[in-house]
């Protein structure tokens, strides 16, 4: 009777070498003692774009909604735009004036203003013709004795102030024809050029609280509803492109110097369809032990070292947080 305990225990033991022998590691990992068979484990994550505004404001608008998929373009959300029109408006209104009168100096003045000062040229060239007339007779007549110096001599002075008159109007109606000066146009144009970039700023500020999404992205989460003040720099909306999810699995660390940097892998993922690749894009440098994340009997234990890798673009979109099983590296 004491023999069948030990007829038993040997039976198991020699299906055990039987089993070691045929399946080898795979054995021992149903046993919680070998490998995992099902290759290297890990998960999808995601990352995520933060977008947020530069300035605090009331949210007025939110057009998209957590789970919806956005178009690059696409309105996100908007913050009360008043502020930031103004400011377009006004930095459009000084462009405006700068350079009006960058123009204005480039023009000199205008003909209007030389038709005033040319008919008053005429109206002292008359007035000289005269007054050249009257000292011409007042010289004739000093010389005969019949008017007085003092006649001829305010004669004389009145030419002189006509003439200088008529030259001091010359003068003026070249100056008009003329721009400003080069310094001043220099200023004026300086001008146009901060008037330009201030209104670059405001146009900047007004897209910052009416972003639209920078690429084709799922929503993955909302911050603030509409009505809701949103502090400056805090993320309204929360956007994964699909070109951001990526694999992180661990290797052990016997078979981490087959993983290089561009190697194609192939992975399974539950309720996913076959055939699913990846490249790998980054290898850690450092070994660490088995997160609790990716838990098993055999690799509690052991050291690992964390891969990253990328899947292809034309497969079906991966869920952040969907466990994988990595094929083992062959080469």
């Amino acid at each position: 009777m004491k023999r069948a305990p030990l007829i038993v225990v040997a039976a198991v033991a020699a299906a055990l070498l039987v089993s070691y022998g045929v399946w080898g590691d795979r054995a021992l990992a149903l046993l919680g003692l070998g490998p995992d068979p099902a290759g290297y484990l890990g998960y999808v994550e995601g990352e995520t774009s933060l977008i947020a505004p530069p300035v605090a404001g009331r949210l007025i608008e939110r057009p998209v909604e957590r789970g919806s998929l956005v178009k690059k373009g696409d309105r996100l959300f908007v913050i009360d735009p008043v502020m930031a029109k103004a400011e377009v408006a006004r930095a459009e209104a000084a462009l405006a004036e700068a350079k009006a009168r960058h123009q204005n100096m480039l023009t000199g003045k205008r003909p209007e203003e030389q038709d005033v000062i040319r008919a008053q040229q005429r109206e002292v060239e008359a007035a000289l013709v005269q007054a050249e007339s009257e000292l011409k007779r007042q010289t004739e007549l000093v010389g005969r004795g019949i008017s007085t110096r003092q006649a001829h001599e305010a004669a004389d002075a009145q030419v002189r102030q006509l003439r200088s008159r008529a030259a001091s109007l010359a003068a003026q109606e070249k100056v008009g024809d003329l721009a400003a000066r080069q310094s001043e146009i220099n200023a004026a144009a300086a001008l146009i050029e901060q008037g330009e970039a201030n209104l670059d700023q405001a146009r900047k500020r007004l897209e910052d609280v009416m972003p639209v999404a920078p690429e084709d992205a799922l929503v993955e989460n909302t911050f603030f509803n509409v009505g809701e003040w949103v502090p400056a720099g805090s993320p309204v909306v929360s956007l994964l492109p699909s070109f951001r999810v990526k694999l992180r699995f661990f290797v052990p660390e016997e078979d981490v110097a087959r993983a290089r940097m561009g190697k194609q892998v192939s992975f399974t993922c539950d309720a996913c369809p076959p055939d699913l690749k990846a490249t790998i894009i980054y290898v850690s440098p450092r070994a660490e032990f088995t997160p609790p994340v990716i838990y098993s009997q055999s690799a509690r234990t052991k050291l690992v070292f964390l891969i990253e890798a990328r899947p292809e673009p034309a497969q079906a979109p991966l869920s952040p947080g969907l466990p994988v099983a990595v094929e083992p590296f062959t080469e």
